[in-house]
């Protein structure tokens, strides 16, 4: 009797140690708490792309001249920027060799939709990688995703020039902000995600446009809608607005449409996979037990 007793116990405190494992490691990946280092990186990153985009609005009449071939060199910090994110993660136990292959794996499949679209009529299902990637990834390897998919991507479409950085930094704000979303689950977290990956297509295609529009003649440009170099933030913000309207928003809007209804419609096994995939590969905090209770498979005594 007293054996059976012991076994009964036995069981049921392994089952509950058990069930105690599974809900902490089903928790969402994205509660992980993000590194000191790593923020501030971001934060850096962030900075260097707003100025890279808002420069037109801001700078003196002769910044366009003697800075307009300066792309380049913005690839070349961005790399060592997002470098400098990993090495944050790294060097924070943040990262393990099952994290950097998931990272690894997810910018190929994004870099390989962006091959099967090539940006057509602004259909570009990439974007729903980056939105439910970010989501499950977090802030920071969100950022690190984003940016290694379009670059994956320009490669392999030989789609590499002063574009690239601009769209490395776009993409990878889409995927971090989709990670800063609020916390919430089931069919409201799809629809909240399905709206903000329709809006984040609108945004991107708005800012993607600046990398090249300061640089067009006012003959290439429809009336009222080109560069002034000296002219107010206010003034060049109405002529940029009046060219992205007459020149782009008819390729971001199918983008937008097709980015919330794929997430709608593939969302939700999407995100299962893709948490499930990190779990594995050890995103999440290691499992803790109380004092006096026994890991899995290990008999008290």
């Amino acid at each position: 009797m007293n054996g059976g007793a012991r076994r009964a116990r036995t069981s049921a405190t392994t089952q509950g140690t058990t069930q105690r494992a599974t809900r902490a490691t089903t928790s969402d990946p994205t509660r992980a708490r993000m590194r000191p280092a790593a923020i501030a990186m971001l934060a850096l990153t962030t900075l260097v792309g707003a100025a890279a985009y808002g420069w037109p609005f801001v700078a003196d009449h002769s910044f366009s001249e003697t800075r307009g071939q300066d792309a380049p060199w913005l690839f070349a910090v961005l790399l060592c920027l997002l470098a400098l994110v990993l090495l944050a993660e790294v060097t924070s136990t943040g990262l393990d060799a099952k994290t950097v292959a998931v990272l690894g794996v997810l910018a190929a499949v994004g870099g390989a939709l962006r091959v099967l679209s090539a940006g057509t009529a602004g259909l570009e299902p990439i974007f729903v990688v980056l939105v439910l990637g970010g989501r499950v990834l977090g802030p920071s390897m969100g950022m690190l995703f984003g940016c290694l998919a379009m670059l994956t991507g320009a490669f392999l479409t030989a789609g590499i020039g002063p574009w690239l950085a601009f769209q490395m930094i776009g993409a990878g704000w889409v995927a971090m902000g989709a990670a800063l979303l609020p916390r919430v689950g089931g069919r409201a977290e799809l629809a909240l995600l399905a709206a903000y990956g329709a809006l984040a297509g609108l945004i991107y295609g708005a800012l993607l446009n600046l990398w090249f529009w300061p640089f067009l003649s006012a003959g290439s440009a429809p009336t009222g809608a080109s560069f002034v170099p000296g002219a107010s933030a206010a003034d060049n913000l109405g002529h940029y607005a009046v060219f992205y309207v007459a020149t782009s928003l008819g390729w971001d809007v199918p983008r937008a449409i097709l980015t919330g209804v794929l997430v709608l419609v593939a969302g939700r096994p999407v995100l299962a996979t893709l948490r499930r995939a990190v779990r594995r590969a050890a995103f999440d905090a290691p499992v803790h037990f109380s004092p006096g209770e026994s890991a899995p498979g290990r008999t008290a005594v």
